[in-house]
């Protein structure tokens, strides 16, 4: 017996001798694919920085993580420069030129379910191609064409079914099938350990390799894409590809204590949403209370509960309604909205408004965070809304499109996919970009970098990321902990707290219906999968790739 203690002992140091020799990590990109994140830090070894390893590594999940990643989607980056400068980019999907208010709506005004959110209705014009070209001629230093090999090799040579990819395969073949027959590629049963190899996308890829932003927006690959949302009917036309442009904004930023923090503002609600629960939560000092316990859990989703209840009034496309941004995250205005919180019983929700009481959940959108050798950090969260989004696939091209038009609001007070309502804020308008809940962040520590992350998860991407800031933050945790740590969520209505499943014991849980809280156990789910990099104040970095999914870091040392 003690000779096995001994030998394990010898094993432990060694391991631990081993880690501690080796390098400090000079930069690091952490991806929902270790293929993607591998092909960003092969592109920083080449000399590249943290922008053009995120070309790389958008256009590598385009491949290979096919259900969020993508060129037929959008997203938002936040970025820091290494001298500190901060900005941030929308390629966020818009609305076709022929939509129109009331388009979900039937002769009686209800909404027709299914029409916002599978076949070629629900799709909205992609921005992805177009931000990562806007991205490369602003901000890349190596040369396109060398950005976009390393995914074309990956889609020609293959990548390897995870356990968990062949179960988001299989749950929606019939929705392939369905909507694109039988002969589709990923009508395919794809099993645990098979390959994929997609010539179709690379084709796609090598046109946009070629070509660059025009290589998706005109020519060959435009016309396909339009074929088929019009064959699924569809209604974005050439020139709805033809006038989509990126648009660089300022970010949100604001102060924690003394942290910075820097997200994504309109049209998405993350930079605001996360400011306002931070701002509320602030004057309670959360660190004298033990990590989810019972009073951080009361503090965190009475604030949550409040910003999605703002959400729904006030957020949606600044360009096309005067979001009040200033008010909303004003340390007086959310004083005042957190004045009826009682630590002795919850405040309902039909207090602060009233709605239906509807929530249902998707988890495919993709976050991946990076920084490089050089200082640059790097937030990008992109998506095609549901999983492998509206299921309309380009057959001549490789790839799925979005069903990005549900985010709108199809008529105000109801729910959509997220169970999130809204008002005529986001309400639908020719070439309007709707409303999201993706928060890319990062955050600076006494003025030096510190951490970056972001999340997939719908309407739960905003606690997810507020959640795992204050892990690190308030509650001592090292990065991949913070991760790690379990989730809760509540998005004001319905009235429900949801908890990640057997994480929480029942004494807690009985604590809070008792102060009268509503936590249905059935709703229990995962939630979100962060991916994050921690720079600490010596700048020594480190990463936590969510184990909810298949999520990896690669580094560079």
């Amino acid at each position: 017996m003690r000779k096995n203690l001994l030998v394990c002992l010898v094993i432990i140091l060694n391991f631990l001798s081993c880690e501690s020799n080796k390098p400090p990590i000079k930069a690091a990109v952490v991806s929902a694919r270790i293929e993607a994140s591998k092909i960003g830090i092969g592109i920083l070894e080449k000399g590249g920085n943290a922008f053009d390893a995120m070309i790389a590594t958008d256009l590598a999940l385009a491949v290979c993580y096919p259900n969020a990643g993508n060129i037929g989607g959008g997203g938002f980056l936040v970025y820091r420069k290494s001298d500190g400068s901060v900005g941030s980019l929308d390629y966020r999907e818009k609305a076709p030129l022929a939509s129109y208010k009331d388009m979900y709506l039937d002769s009686d005004g209800n909404v027709i379910e299914g029409k916002s959110t599978i076949g070629g209705m629900a799709i909205g014009v992609p921005g992805t191609v177009a931000g990562l070209y806007e991205v490369h001629n602003k901000l890349g230093t190596l040369p396109w064409e060398e950005l976009v090999q390393p995914a074309i090799d990956l889609a020609t040579n293959g990548y390897i079914v995870t356990i968990n990819q062949a179960n988001s395969f299989s749950s929606k073949r019939n929705d392939f099938v369905n909507i694109n027959g039988e002969e589709t590629l990923f009508a395919k049963e794809f099993k645990p350990g098979d390959t994929v190899i997609n010539i179709q996308l690379a084709n796609t890829l090598k046109e946009i390799q070629k070509n660059g932003k025009s290589g998706f927006y005109n020519g060959i690959v435009a016309e396909n894409l339009v074929s088929e949302v019009q064959k699924a009917g569809g209604i974005i036309t050439m020139q709805d590809l033809d006038n989509y442009k990126p648009i660089w904004r300022n970010p949100i930023e604001f102060s924690y204590k003394n942290l910075k923090i820097t997200s994504m503002g309109p049209p998405s609600s993350g930079g605001i949403c996360l400011a306002q629960m931070m701002k509320m939560i602030e004057p309670y000092d959360i660190s004298q209370y033990s990590h989810n316990s019972l009073e951080s859990i009361q503090l965190m989703t009475e604030a949550e509960r409040r910003t999605y209840a703002d959400r729904s009034e006030y957020l949606g496309d600044s360009d096309f309604y005067p979001v009040p941004v200033s008010t909303l995250i004003d340390s007086t205005y959310l004083l005042k909205r957190m004045k009826d919180f009682n630590w002795e019983k919850a405040t309902l929700s039909t207090n602060i408004s009233a709605g239906p009481n509807l929530w249902n959940e998707s988890d495919e959108t993709t976050h991946y965070s990076i920084v490089d050798q050089y200082g640059n950090a790097v937030a990008v969260t992109t998506t095609l809304n549901a999983s492998y989004g509206s299921k309309v696939y380009v057959e001549n091209g490789g790839y799925f499109l979005n069903n990005e038009m549900d985010d709108f609001v199809s008529k105000p007070g109801v729910p959509n996919m997220f169970g999130l309502t809204g008002s005529i804020a986001n309400s639908i308008e020719p070439e309007k970009r709707m409303l999201s809940s993706m928060t890319p962040t990062i955050i600076e520590k006494d003025n030096n970098l510190f951490m970056i992350l972001g999340t997939p998860g719908g309407s739960t991407i905003i606690t997810s990321v507020f959640q795992t800031i204050l892990n690190a933050y308030e509650f001592n945790m090292d990065i991949q902990e913070s991760v790690n740590a379990s989730r809760f969520h509540h998005q004001w209505l319905p009235d429900l707290i949801v908890l990640e499943p057997d994480k929480f014991d029942s004494e807690l849980i009985n604590k809070l219906i008792s102060k009268g809280y509503f936590i249905d156990e059935k709703a229990s789910r995962i939630i979100g999968r962060v991916d994050a990099i921690l720079v600490n104040k010596d700048g020594v970095i480190t990463t936590g790739a969510d184990p909810r999914g298949d999520d990896a870091a690669a580094v560079l040392r």
